[in-house]
This record gives structure tokens, C-alpha cells and sequence, in this order.
């Protein structure tokens, strides 16, 4: 047998960690020199009512650098993110239940490719903003949003039915993360559809500051969903992404 040689090594934890941050910082920066230099275009809306913070869509998509910033920022952060969804198929089979109970199995393939989905419909919700193409965008980010709500309920369903099913106690570790995938998974959803009542209730009376709690709630499903998909660093704490190949140099394998 040839001898393997690590060609590049690091740790999961780490990967997921940059992978949260990058969305996280991006969106930050962006509403932030949004709000420093490009306020009243950005909290404008056909009501000309007063509004104190830019909506999600604005602040990442309207205005310069800011939309740099973003494409930037999730380009460097998708690749990782559908290795995240291939890893996660082999973290819920690993359970054992899965490649006993047919319907498990098929709903872990369901999650994976709900993640891949909802990674995709990001990425080009991002590099076309609602004001290259509004139709596009939009329906971009109800496949994002649908995907997302639906791989989260599905995941925190897997998590469960996998650790139990098995006779396997969960860990400190897996309690934590499993506790933390519900609490997410619930906030987002209420932002989410609170999200959508302060947004008609903008568009139905016009009231003063109303767009900015639709907008406030906006980031908090963006920051929920991206807290959600952190808790991967839980799951895979103790694991490796490993780049060898044999020492001869003739042949490379990724594991």
C-alpha cells in the first residue's frame, strides 16, 4: 500500500465558523454604510413615510460597495456550504437508523438537496439584485426561504429520529446542538412571518417606522438562519477536512 501524505488539513469547526461569519459580517457591513451613506435612498419607499433602517434587499444589493461587498463575501462562503450538505447525509446515516429505515434515508436525501437549494437560490438572489431583475430576485428568495424553513424543521426531525432510534443516548454536545437547531428554527420562522404582516401592513396604511420593524425583522431571520447552519460546528467538532495523496506524488484523492 502506498504511503498517504497530508496535503492540506483543517479543522470542520473552523470551516464552519468562517463559513457563518462571512454572510454574517457581509450583511452587517453593508446595513451599516447603508444607513452612514445612502439613508434616504435606502429607507425610501411609495409611502415617503419616515423610515429608519433599509431593508435586507437594499442594503445588499442597491448601492456600491455594498453590493461588492456581499457578492464577495457569499461567493467565498457558498463552496463550503454545499460541502456542509454532503457531510450532513453522512452524519445522519451514520446514525445507523438510516440504512435500515427506508423513509429516513430518503428524507436525509430530501435535507441534502433542500441545503443545496437554498445555498443556490442565495447565491443568485445575490448576484442579481431586485434591481437588475426584481422578478428573478424575488422569486429567488421564496426558494431561499422556502428551502430554508423546510430544511430546518427537516433537520431538527433527522436529528432527533436519529439519535433516538438507535438506542443511543445524545451527548452534552448533541443536546446542545439539537436545543439550539429548535430555538433557531422557531425564532426564524416567527421573524419570518412577522417579516411578512409588518411588510403588507406598510404597504396597506403607510404607517411612520413600520417598514423599518418589517426591515428589523428581515435581519433577524438573515442572522437566525446563519446562527442555524453554525450549529454544524457542534455536529462535526471533532472532525478533519483532509487533502492527501500519495507521497509519489502520482496520485491525489480528497477525503
Amino acid at each position: 500500500m502506498p504511503r498517504q501524505q497530508a496535503l492540506f488539513n483543517i479543522n470542520f469547526s473552523l470551516l464552519v465558523t468562517v463559513a457563518a461569519l462571512l454572510p454574517l459580517l457581509g450583511a452587517l457591513i453593508c446595513i451599516l454604510l447603508s444607513i452612514l451613506y445612502n439613508f434616504k435612498e435606502s429607507t425610501w419607499t411609495h409611502c415617503r413615510v419616515s423610515n429608519y433602517l433599509p431593508s435586507i434587499s437594499s442594503a445588499i444589493g442597491g448601492y456600491a460597495p455594498q453590493k461588492y461587498i456581499w457578492r464577495i463575501c457569499i461567493a467565498l462562503h457558498a463552496a463550503p456550504r454545499f460541502l456542509f450538505a454532503f457531510s450532513y447525509y453522512g452524519y445522519y446515516i451514520h446514525f445507523h437508523v438510516g440504512t435500515r429505515n427506508t423513509l429516513y434515508k430518503t428524507l436525509a436525501k430530501l435535507c441534502v438537496f433542500l441545503h443545496i437549494i437554498e445555498n443556490a437560490a442565495l447565491v443568485t438572489l445575490t448576484y442579481v439584485s431586485s434591481t437588475d431583475n426584481y422578478a428573478v430576485h424575488e422569486n429567488m428568495f421564496i426558494i431561499f426561504m422556502v428551502c430554508s424553513e423546510c430544511y430546518m424543521l427537516l433537520s431538527c426531525i433527522l436529528y432527533k429520529w436519529g439519535h433516538t432510534s438507535n438506542g443511543r443516548a445524545m451527548t452534552k454536545m448533541e443536546v446542545m446542538s439539537y436545543q439550539y437547531k429548535k430555538i433557531l428554527f422557531v425564532f426564524n420562522i416567527t421573524m419570518f412571518v412577522a417579516a411578512v404582516y409588518m411588510f403588507f401592513r406598510h404597504e396597506w396604511y403607510c404607517e411612520t417606522g413600520v417598514y423599518s420593524i418589517f426591515a428589523l425583522c428581515e435581519y433577524l431571520v438573515v442572522f437566525s438562519n446563519i446562527a442555524f447552519h453554525y450549529t454544524a460546528k457542534y455536529d462535526f467538532s471533532d472532525q478533519q477536512v483532509l487533502l492527501s495523496g500519495e507521497e509519489s506524488g502520482n496520485a491525489y484523492k480528497e477525503m
